[in-house]
């Protein structure tokens, strides 16, 4: 991909999206259901689109919101509905209209008015309300397209076991909801704004998660090290958590952006032009950035605070890197935790983490893309850590029980204090003294276009359709389809070495495929993978009949 002239410079007013026109889109425009990309679809983190393609408007939310009462009465779901929301233009709207729907099916929905609310807050609400043990368990909703543009929206359910909603549910939920869609909205229960809005249990998130927060990170070492901790929201509804956390703990922290802006006027551009609030991504970090050297520890989180950026003297951290400080770091400092407790990774996710799990002496669980996978192993206690190589990770508190089992952008960021506090090392000191261990390493993820027939070839590849058998001068030692740690389709393929990876998998919503690639021997080798990974993907097409 080239890299936009704009890239890591504040957007301009060009770029900036037209709020009003974004509204009234929403309210207006009536999706066509006879269009796949009108229909509700679930991804890896709910629904997302944008009112002005009509991918994501009014009559989404009210079906996809009905949906889930329904589903929630067909499962017994009797507890209260924890819902939150992000900054984006839409989501507020959003959060209207499902409100309206869950309280006309009788739905006890818990929110707090007048506040942004982020995803890890709602899995750490669920968590706490399903652990009282009153009988009447809890799920939740989160109203983010996460990191995504301004133009854009998402909703998220997640059941009582407080994560993103495995595939069964949601696969449920998106047939229903296009279901209703067909027929007219035919079968959506609804209420008027008032009556919905007299009917909500007011909640507050902050304070529970933020007086807890000493049960999951080591407070009272980042105190007393005086750890200067710098904080950008990104815009986000991160804002009003941090304010508490810098008030009630007495940490030396700054917040460096404290703005609330629905077109993110202030965001520096991404690297393929566009606004996107991405905590991983060094141009849209690039204020942050700036001022490095004021810190001893800056932390970005996205619009719903589910992913995190750590920056050091040394730059922004790349989320691989990261992913591998906070395992090596956790589990050598969390006695608390079973024994047996393993790391859990996603099959993208670098190799780096296969072999620090192996030094710890740790069971390694690798898992498809999508944080789901995850959130058994954290309930139980089974993982200590899941993690994505796209900045999104949680782990468990102190004691071994769960924290929160969705990604948490908060406590990975504080975890990087921590560090400094407890090692006097930085966790970017920390990774070099990883690489020096078990080997550095370069990894890379590119975009290959392809067309519908190519990807349903590469989604549905069996590894006999594989015939390779090197990767760039080394002997493949695995062709995989299903990730090791659960048995799952990957929906794509992976090629292993002693040295190297790659993995391909086909994008949901674009007309390309992921290659996502790593070598041990260097940047050189790994231009190497990745051309034979193409050549790989390219011969199953062949094989497949879609050239």
């Amino acid at each position: 991909m080239t890299l936009s002239p704009l890239a890591g410079k504040v957007a301009p007013q060009a770029l900036l999206t037209n709020v009003p026109r974004l509204v009234a889109y929403y309210y207006e425009k009536r999706p066509d259901v006879k269009d796949p990309a009108q229909r509700v679809a679930f991804g890896t983190s709910g629904h997302r689109g944008t009112s002005l393609d009509g991918s994501f408007n009014e009559a989404h939310i009210l079906a996809i919101s009905q949906a889930v009462a329904e589903h929630r009465a067909a499962a017994g779901i009797t507890g209260p509905l924890y819902m939150g929301l992000d900054t984006h233009a839409l989501s507020e709207p959003a959060w209207l209209s499902a409100l309206e729907v869950l309280v006309a099916n009788g739905v006890r929905v818990r929110a707090q008015p007048g506040f942004f609310t982020p995803t890890p807050l709602v899995s750490h609400a669920i968590l706490n309300h399903n652990r009282a043990g009153t009988g009447d368990v809890a799920d939740g909703i989160v109203i983010t397209p996460s990191h995504n543009p301004p133009q854009d929206g998402g909703f998220k359910y997640n059941p009582p076991s407080g994560g993103p909603a495995d595939t069964d549910i949601t696969r449920a939920v998106q047939n229903r909801a296009n279901e209703l869609l067909a027929g007219g909205l035919q079968g959506v229960q609804r209420v008027p704004l008032e009556e919905a809005l007299a009917a909500l249990d007011p909640f507050d998130f902050v304070t529970p998660y933020v007086s807890e927060l000493g049960q999951v990170i080591d407070l009272e070492a980042i105190r007393a090290a005086g750890v200067r901790i710098g904080v950008d929201p990104l815009g986000g509804s991160s804002l009003s958590v941090w304010e508490a956390i810098r008030d009630l703990h007495g940490l030396n922290l700054t917040i460096v952006n404290e703005r609330i802006d629905p077109q993110f006027a202030f965001m520096a551009v991404d690297k393929d032009g566009k606004i996107r609030m991405d905590c991983s991504s060094p141009y849209a970090m690039a204020g942050l950035l700036r001022l490095r050297d004021d810190f001893d520890v800056a932390i970005g989180n996205d619009p719903d605070a589910d992913r995190h950026g750590v920056v050091t003297a040394s730059g922004l951290m790349n989320p691989n890197h990261y992913l591998a400080v906070m395992i090596d770091y956790l589990f050598q400092h969390r006695p608390g935790w079973r024994a047996e407790a393993g790391v859990g990774k996603t099959v993208v996710s670098s190799a780096l983490i296969d072999r620090v799990a192996a030094g710890l002496g740790r069971r390694l669980v690798e898992v498809p893309v999508g944080f789901k996978y995850f959130v058994e192993g954290l309930l139980s206690g089974s993982l200590g850590f899941g993690g994505e190589e796209s900045a999104g990770a949680s782990f468990l508190r102190l004691d071994g029980r769960a924290w929160s089992t969705d990604k948490d952008g908060i406590i990975a960021g504080l975890l990087a204090a921590e560090i400094t506090a407890r090692t006097g090392q930085t966790p970017s000191q920390r990774f070099a003294a990883l690489t020096e261990r078990y080997g550095e390493t370069a990894y890379a993820r590119e975009d290959v276009p392809a067309n519908a027939a190519q990807k349903r070839v590469l989604a549905n590849l069996s590894p006999e359709q594989v015939t390779a058998t090197t990767l760039a001068g080394d002997p493949i030692t695995a062709k995989l389809t299903r990730a090791p740690g659960n048995g799952e389709p990957i929906g794509g393929l992976k090629v292993t070495t002693d040295a190297a990876w790659f993995a391909a998998r086909p994008s949901g919503t674009e007309d390309v495929y992921k290659i996502y690639a790593e070598s041990f021997k260097g940047e050189a080798h790994l231009r190497e993978v990745l051309a034979e990974a193409r050549e790989v993907v390219d011969a199953a097409f062949r094989v497949g009949g879609a050239e």
